[in-house]
């Protein structure tokens, strides 16, 4: 599966990931040139190689606007543009439609953000720095590129955002800015080393938008790296974005889950029952429980659930709403699954669902519990006889195709 990595140990912004995503293309003067001829009026992308004061090598993009670099376009020029006048510049790009409907996702996020950190509408929603030019150009580039890169999924490192405060148009605020908070919900983020911004709102939403998930790096073959540098300089960290393409193993037989374990002692079988259907109704994969021994010798439950880091938070919450617990334990198992598929039948007992497992090696073919019970108590047959001639019937409509 063709894959896209990237780790931001320092951070995002939308220079970085332009810089980085050119360095992975064979010629990234001539993918340059084609992002200049995308029409963004007065912007001229500039790519460069660089090497950072730690002798770090990579590469930077400066978007000019009508000859002044971003920041002195900044300095001299206060636009202040609403989502539909953004969207009329995209609408006279040349680019895919596919595209231009990408960038106006990305700024979807960003409104929202913005709206909910200033309390207004989405359509009173007036962008600063974000309606500028180079931040037009940042994220039509990006969506540019990953379109021609055309990776199967999109995979980032819990994100650095630092930390200290950071003067915008609304004043100085405090790290992550609140727009870029918002945006990060559900991201794994952290901060480390340097006083500083080192997440833009734009690069946050980018990423936001393109990940298909966030955490460790995969196990990949790459077939290109790259890096892309920011503008400022840092004294302990290189303000550097880096990405890796490549190939990664097809995740259908393998995943990741997260399992959670704690034990009580002052449970009934009535309570810890009901506690195990809330737990499988709210997320969780499996739940299963055992009697151990706890302290001073009393006998008591050990629960396990298995769910997927998404459902966390909220299976999390149930266990301590719905058992007596004041903590558990948390580890990330790998978890090897056959590829499933269920096909339903007509039979003369009814409809009838079989799972068909496949992979290493093997093939397993199930009736579904709940469609045997039915029409077992429907016909008034034993479990076992309604399973038997259920098989049989479906046996002979597979056979005559």
């Amino acid at each position: 599966m063709k894959t896209l990595y990237f780790n931001c140990m320092s951070g995002a912004s939308g220079d970085m990931l332009t810089a980085a995503l050119l360095g992975l293309f064979s010629s990234p003067l001539s993918k340059a040139e084609e992002l200049n001829a995308i029409g963004i009026p007065d912007v001229t992308y500039i790519y460069e190689q660089k090497i950072d004061k730690f002798g770090l090598a990579g590469s930077s993009v400066t978007v000019d606007i009508g000859g002044e670099t971003e920041h002195e376009h900044h300095s001299h020029h206060h636009f202040h543009r609403n989502l539909k006048e953004i969207e009329e510049i995209i609408n006279g790009l040349n680019i895919k439609e596919n595209i231009k409907k990408d960038v106006m996702a990305v700024y979807g996020i960003i409104a929202k953000a913005e709206s909910e950190a200033h309390k207004k509408a989405v359509s009173d929603i007036h962008f600063h720095e974000l309606g500028m030019l180079d931040a037009i150009a940042d994220i039509t580039a990006v969506c540019y590129l990953l379109d021609c890169i055309k990776a199967e999924n999109i995979i980032c490192s819990p994100i650095n955002v630092g930390s200290g405060t950071v003067k915008c148009a609304h004043g100085v605020v405090s790290v992550p800015a609140p727009a870029t908070a918002n945006i990060l919900r559900g991201v794994p983020i952290y901060s480390a080393k340097e006083k500083s911004e080192l997440c833009t709102p734009t690069g946050a939403a980018l990423l936001k938008y393109f990940a298909n998930r966030f955490g460790d790096m995969p196990i990949i073959t790459p077939t290109a790296t790259a890096s892309g540098f920011g503008k400022k300089e840092f004294s302990l960290l290189s303000n550097k974005l880096d990405v890796i393409l490549g190939e990664t193993e097809d995740q259908d037989d393998k995943d990741s889950v997260i399992e959670l374990t704690f034990c009580v002692d002052d449970m009934t079988g009535e309570e810890i029952g009901f506690a195990t259907e809330v737990l499988r109704e709210g997320g969780a994969i499996e739940v299963y429980t055992k009697s151990v021994y706890m302290k001073k010798s009393r006998i008591g439950t050990e629960f396990t659930l298995l769910c997927k880091e998404e459902d966390k938070s909220s299976v999390i919450s149930l266990v301590f709403n719905h058992t007596s617990t004041i903590g558990l334990r948390e580890k990330v198992c790998k978890r090897y699954v056959l590829k499933r598929n269920i096909k339903t039948y007509d039979t003369s007992l009814g409809k009838m669902r079989v799972k068909t497992s496949t992979g290493f090696g093997v093939k397993r073919i199930k009736l579904e519990y709940d469609d045997i019970i039915k029409a077992a108590k429907e016909q008034n047959l034993t479990y076992k006889k309604t399973k038997r001639a259920v098989l049989r019937e479906i046996r002979k409509k597979r056979e005559n195709g």
